[in-house]
């Protein structure tokens, strides 16, 4: 007898929306969010359209940690907090990449000041 995979929502701190997120993204498992840890599964969120919010990236770490979202401190959020931004840099590089939008099109777009395309 086969029984379905725990949903991402089953990790501590993760409700509905990050795991329809994780969906979109094709992340359809809390074991396949564990495997892929959670810089890599951050990045393919913020590719599948997800806003990067640190708060999210950092809720994220600590329930795979099996943590309260808020547990950290000091070194270990300043931590947490510079890869998050490698994370979201990245993606910035890449979605410029793909679109053809200039650092300044990235830019704009991040702080809502232009549409999407």
């Amino acid at each position: 007898m086969s029984t379905a995979p725990d949903p991402v929502s089953s990790i501590r701190n993760l409700g509905p929306a990050v795991e329809a997120a994780c969906a979109r993204a094709g992340i359809v498992s809390a074991d396949a969010l564990r495997d892929l840890g959670p810089d890599a599964a951050y990045a393919m969120l913020i590719a599948a359209g997800t806003r990067p919010h640190f708060i999210g990236y950092y809720a994220m770490v600590m329930g795979l940690q099996g943590r309260p979202w808020n547990d950290c401190q000091g070194a270990q959020k300043a931590a947490l907090r510079g890869r998050f931004d490698r994370i979201k840099s990245a993606a910035q590089s890449s979605d410029i990449k793909k679109k053809g939008r200039t650092p300044m099109d990235a830019a704009l777009d991040q702080i809502g000041v232009i549409r999407r395309r």
